[in-house]
């Protein structure tokens, strides 16, 4: 439960990390100030990597990412909690509606092995489509990214010369394609260059209205990204008690392949014990009552069986947890 407002002075609470979630975070920040407006929030989408660092650093209050830490990074005394769910849209510009892609095509999209568009393993994907006779353009972010990690790993699995040239991480050295910085760049470039393609959250892609992909699961289905394909993905994996899952192979039929978590971080001892009573405070709201705000913004609750567990997690910190 939330602690009374006269128990807080006025605070400002800063956060930096994934770009992934911020539609969905602004919303939190501004609902969540109409109940405690002497909390103060200033968030910058600068991707996961660079919320992990600033936080490892100790110079925001709170960070965000779409990975979950590592064991060096918890070890440092961070904690990761899950908070909603997410996809990951393969959008494009100057191609028809209704492109399908399976992992090993895209990989080698994404390698330069595929370079136009009407190249005969599109083609063969897209019987149906007039496909453009036009180079395709790559466009990828340039900075430390979940998404890059959760897409890389989704497509290593899939493509061994994936795996060889290009592997899995947050930050990748792509051999192909224009970089940019955070979802927000990714959209506006792949809106302003004709024939190019590129990854972005689900709620960006919506935002832009751009074409966006249908995929081909484990379960060799086509599935395009909507809220019943990531709730199908998260229902249908196990969540392991220290909240690593990893969603990419769910074997639902319905599962969209590119779905994940996303997950806020905070001190396990904060600096300042106010502002950790704080973040909790928030953090306990947006479990509960933040999580019928997801859909309208493209992002799906947490499932129901999840949200007692990671309550009894925030009630264990030891800065307070909620009552």
């Amino acid at each position: 439960m939330l602690a009374s407002p006269a128990a807080h002075a006025e605070l400002l609470l800063t956060g930096a990390g994934a770009s992934f979630p911020y539609p969905l975070y602004a919303r939190w920040f501004r609902e969540f100030g109409k109940l405690r407006p002497e909390y103060h929030f200033n968030y910058q989408a600068i991707g996961s990597g660079g919320g992990v660092r600033q936080m490892t650093a100790g110079t925001v209050d709170f960070g965000a990412s779409d990975l979950p830490l590592t064991d060096e990074e918890r070890h440092a005394g961070l904690v990761d909690l899950p908070v909603v769910l997410g996809a990951i849209a393969i959008v494009y510009s100057g191609a028809p509606d209704g492109l399908k892609l399976d992992a090993v095509t895209l990989a080698d999209v994404l390698l330069g092995r595929i370079r136009r568009w009407d190249d005969p393993r599109l083609v063969a994907l897209n019987p149906e489509l007039r496909l453009p006779a036009a180079p395709l353009v790559v466009v990828h972010r340039s900075d430390g990214s979940g998404s890059t990690l959760v897409l890389t790993d989704w497509l290593a699995s899939a493509s061994p010369h994936f795996a060889a040239e290009v592997g899995v991480g947050k930050s990748v050295r792509w051999p192909v394609g224009v970089g940019a910085k955070g979802n927000d760049a990714v959209t506006g470039v792949v809106s302003m260059i004709p024939h190019s393609l590129g990854y972005v959250e689900l709620a960006y892609a919506r935002q832009s209205r751009l074409p966006v992909a249908a995929l081909r699961n484990v379960a060799g289905a086509w599935v395009r990204p909507t809220l019943a394909g990531i709730a199908a993905a998260a229902s249908s994996v196990t969540m392991p008690d220290d909240f690593r899952a990893t969603l990419t192979s769910a074997p639902s039929p319905e599962a969209y392949p590119l779905s994940a978590f996303t997950y806020l971080i905070i001190a396990r001892h904060p600096q300042r014990s106010d502002k950790g009573r704080a973040i909790l405070d928030f953090l306990w709201w947006a479990l509960h009552d933040g999580q019928e705000l997801a859909p309208g913004l493209d992002y799906a609750p947490l499932p129901s069986p999840l949200v007692p567990r990671v309550a009894a997690q925030l009630r264990s910190l030891s800065s307070g947890g909620p009552e």
